[in-house]
């Protein structure tokens, strides 16, 4: 197959993204976040967000077209989030994707959220190498995988989170604080001031009879909670820095503890670490110190790209028509909760070519 424009749309939560791919190149995106909207609420709420992405859809696929300096008919191809996600926020984007697809008579290929916060590697550093280990650390997952060539092979689970994800746990901490949402980049911002080693903060699921490289952080989020209210009763101020620094040092150090030991135990020279909390700068840190001392590549994407947009979901589009994927049905519809096994979500469980 010849050179294609894909098209991504991403809507699986509250950013409404649409980027344009062309061989592994990216040429142009836009991201639209309702971020503010759902801030008073202290977290997501499914209606608005889908409202939102009503209104910021069409926008924001010619904001992409313009800085890339192409025109609709250039579109070659669409792919778009179909899992997993927030199911009204998901039928928007699939409806567009749908539409635009439908008019301009080009393929159009449902896509795995977790699979383009792999593939935005991809846009910064090239061709993930195969394999590698993958780190995904976002608001709604944790997980570390084995990952051969995302088009065509089925991505292998190592280990997930068994209840909150990382994301969540700072998010959800954050508010006992008093940090603002979203949680994540509040106690990064917090955590400058403190002292990593001033909170004594369990390290979930890191004992010998532990699973390897399964994932809680139910029980840190507790203690942290735990910790505050001890502050209160005693009529102590709160020292947030300080409990923000130890906090994300034990998620970083959890979660990189893990990933190393993974990498090393299937022989692998490469961890990619994506999703919104690779923006944390204590996790990209703590990474590159211990990937440096075991001789492992670190590949992380750039900020912009660590965060849901439009543009990692072109570049699973391009790989999928770069591998000659069936184009999914234009009957395809959502799966909220859908399992990651193939890059491609089309359908259920059905490998991509």
């Amino acid at each position: 197959m010849g050179s294609v424009v894909v098209l991504g749309i991403e809507s699986s939560c509250d950013e409404t993204g649409a980027g344009l791919v062309r061989d592994g190149r990216l040429l142009g995106h836009a991201v639209a976040s309702s971020m503010d909207e759902h801030a008073r609420y202290g977290g997501v709420v499914p209606e608005i967000a889908a409202r939102a992405h009503v209104h910021a859809l069409t926008p924001v696929v010619r904001r992409a077209l313009d800085e890339a300096g192409l025109r609709m008919s250039d579109i070659g191809a669409v792919a778009v989030t179909t899992g997993p996600g927030l199911s009204g926020a998901l039928q928007v984007g699939l409806a567009g994707a749908k539409s635009l697809a439908y008019a301009l008579d080009v393929p159009l290929h449902g896509v795995h959220h977790l699979a383009g916060h792999v593939a935005a590697d991809t846009l910064e550093h090239g061709p993930l190498p195969d394999p590698c280990v993958v780190l995904i650390v976002s608001g709604g997952h944790t997980s570390l995988l084995l990952v051969r060539d995302l088009a065509r092979d089925p991505i292998v689970h190592l280990g997930d989170t068994l209840d909150d994800a990382a994301g969540e746990c700072f998010d959800k901490v954050a508010r006992v604080f008093g940090l603002p949402y979203p949680g994540g980049p509040a106690v990064d911002r917090a955590a400058r001031d403190g002292d990593p080693a001033a909170v004594a903060f369990p390290r979930p699921l890191t004992g010998p009879r532990d699973a390897p490289y399964d994932f809680s952080f139910s029980g840190l989020k507790t203690a942290a909670a735990r910790w505050a209210e001890g502050h209160a009763r005693a009529g102590r101020e709160l020292p947030v820095a300080d409990g923000a620094a130890a906090l994300q040092e034990a998620v970083a150090d959890v979660l990189t503890r893990k990933a190393v030991t993974a990498c090393r135990a299937h022989g692998v020279g490469t961890l990619v670490v994506v999703g919104g909390v690779a923006a944390n700068s204590r996790v990209r840190a703590l990474a590159e110190e211990r990937c440096g001392a075991a001789g492992i590549e670190l590949r992380v994407p750039p900020l912009r790209l660590c965060t849901d947009n439009g543009a990692m979901i072109a570049a699973v589009g391009d790989l999928l028509v770069r591998a000659g994927a069936e184009a999914a049905p234009l009957d395809v519809s959502i799966d909220p909760s859908a399992p990651l096994e193939f890059a491609a979500l089309q359908p259920r469980g059905r490998a991509a070519g």
